[in-house]
């Protein structure tokens, strides 16, 4: 699945935290899994051999809720929350990211690969769907929440779409800086 995407399905999966801090760390939490795509650097041969290994299993979860709940203020939510983000981003990978490409998520005791048989493509219809479906909730966050996943990026970018997507959708007598 795309990384946008991981970021946008764990940024909603936070909306329930009060600190912008950290629904960043909830996110950086469904992202993490993709650090072992860093083996790319090795070379192409080292990453199609540990991209899903080495950080796609316990290992990287646990050092993922560690790291997250030191860095937060709201210690017990981010610490769960972190850890649905990571599988979920798992989950995404295991449905989404092509048939064949298991993730192993006993290693280093096992080498055991985890694969589900009804995986599909990258690039295929349900990822797009998918992809479509988390970014318009992003948006519709702007609603109820007054923030998108821009935040993420730039508060003054995020106050700015929330402000036109409230313009425009909110109801009729209501005040959008209500």
């Amino acid at each position: 699945m795309n990384p946008i995407v991981h970021a946008e399905v764990s940024w909603l999966l936070a909306q329930g935290l009060r600190e912008r801090r950290d629904r960043i760390l909830v996110t950086c939490a469904g992202l993490a899994p993709d650090l072992d795509g860093l083996s790319l650097l090795a070379g192409e041969e080292f990453y199609s051999r540990y991209h899903h290994v080495i950080f796609h299993g316990y290992v990287g979860a646990l050092v993922t809720m560690a790291v997250c709940t030191a860095l937060a203020r709201q210690r017990a939510a981010v610490a769960l929350l972190s850890v649905a983000a990571f599988h979920g981003h798992l989950l995404c990978d295991l449905a989404g990211s092509g048939p064949g490409w298991p993730i192993h998520y006993l290693w280093p005791q096992s080498m055991e690969p985890w694969s589900w048989s009804g995986q599909w493509n990258l690039a295929s219809w349900q990822n797009t769907l998918i992809g479509l479906a988390a970014t318009l909730a992003c948006l519709a966050c702007a609603l109820p929440f007054r923030r998108t996943a821009l935040e993420l990026l730039s508060p003054r970018w995020d106050a700015e779409v929330v402000r036109t997507v409230r313009r425009r959708f909110s109801r009729q007598g209501e005040s959008p800086s209500a």
